[in-house]
This record gives structure tokens, sequence and C-alpha cells, in this order.
């Protein structure tokens, strides 16, 4: 009963075109990713302490360092919070990607280089470091963690402490680009395409 809707009929007669459509468009997809730098990523993790004052209960200091870590993300996106972790003398961080560029292209690398996000109920900020050599991506996200728990306080005021709770550890195999995720996609956008075209060209009969 299910397979005697007309659409659902077309579709099963078509099953084969359509899923070797979905199977090229995720091979070509495929193809084309392994052409993109392949980094690894290294996370880490930071603890946002709010200092408690006499009638602050701690639902409220959970929330004040939420907002606090809201704050940080978008300030470890500057070019000030990039000299910070540069200067971080006991890293050995290779600069050599960033020196070449101009001033413009040095922002847009290291916005794309680091990510961060909270983890909202723990107050809890993780941090995501891509590199193409995977000794480097851990050198980099060690260097932004420390440069957070020595000099973060500059952005957010003295009553916040930053300590670091998880040191960085690198993928296995490289994160980026994400070579399954995007062949997944491939399969699905090729398959579609072939259910749509498949489905009008039975109307238009």
């Amino acid at each position: 009963m299910f397979l005697q809707h007309p659409p659902l009929k077309v579709l099963a007669s078509f099953w084969k075109l359509i899923l070797f459509a979905g199977i090229v468009t995720a091979l070509v997809v495929g193809a084309v990713t392994a052409l993109f730098p392949r980094e690894y990523r290294a996370d880490a993790q930071v603890l946002i302490i709010s200092q408690s004052r006499y009638g602050v209960d701690p639902y409220t200091a959970a929330k004040s360092a939420e907002r606090v870590g809201e704050n940080l993300i978008q300030v470890m996106k500057t070019n000030d919070f990039y000299q910070k972790v540069i200067t971080q003398s006991n890293r050995q961080l290779d600069l050599s990607k960033f020196e070449k560029l101009s001033e413009r292209a040095k922002r847009k690398l290291w916005q794309k280089t680091l990510n961060a996000s909270v983890v909202y109920g723990s107050s809890v900020l993780n941090v995501n470091v891509y590199n193409a050599n995977k000794e480097q991506s851990l050198e980099w996200a060690a260097a932004v963690v420390d440069a957070l728990s020595s000099k973060g306080w500059e952005y957010v005021g003295g009553d916040v402490i930053i300590k670091t709770v998880n040191d960085p550890v690198a993928t296995r195999f490289p994160a980026r680009p994400n070579l399954l995720l995007n062949g997944f996609l491939g399969f699905v956008v090729g398959a579609l395409g072939m259910a749509v075209m498949a489905l009008k060209k039975e109307k238009n009969i």
C-alpha cells in the first residue's frame, strides 16, 4: 500500500539511478575535498570562575561566567589576543604562515585557526585550534589557554579567574576538511537531485 502512492512508485522505479547519482556525487565531492590542505585539531578547556561577592547566589555566578565566556570568544579573534598568544615564551610556535601575510589576511587566518565555544551550565570554555602539523596544533592550543589564564583578566576584569582544566589533546586524524561528512552530504545532494529530476520527468510525460 505504501508504494502505491505515485511519487513513491516513481522513486522506487528509479532507485538504481538515484543511488548511482548519490555515489557519483559523493565521490566527486570527496575528491575535491581531498585537494584542500588537511588540518589537525587540538582541543583544550578552561574554567571561568567568577569570584562570588556577598549576596550573589551560585546560579547568578554561573550565568555571569557564561557571559564572560561569550565576551572572551569575541576577544580571542582579535589581533591583540593573537599578540598575547605568540608572546608565550614557553611555547615553540611556528609563525611562518602568519609572518608572510598582510595584516588583513593575517587576521582572517587567525580567525580561521582558532575556534571557541561555551559549554552552558558548566562555566567551561572549549578551545579548538587547527594546524596542518599535529604538534603545532598542540603548541598553539597550549599557548592560547596559557594566554587566557594569564592575560584573560585584562578583558573581563580582575574579579574573574580563568583556569586550564584540560590540557590540549590533538585529533588522531585530520579534522578539517571532514572527508566523511562532505562525502555523505554529497551523496544526499546527488540522490535528492536525481530524485527531483525523476519526479519532474515523470510529471511531464
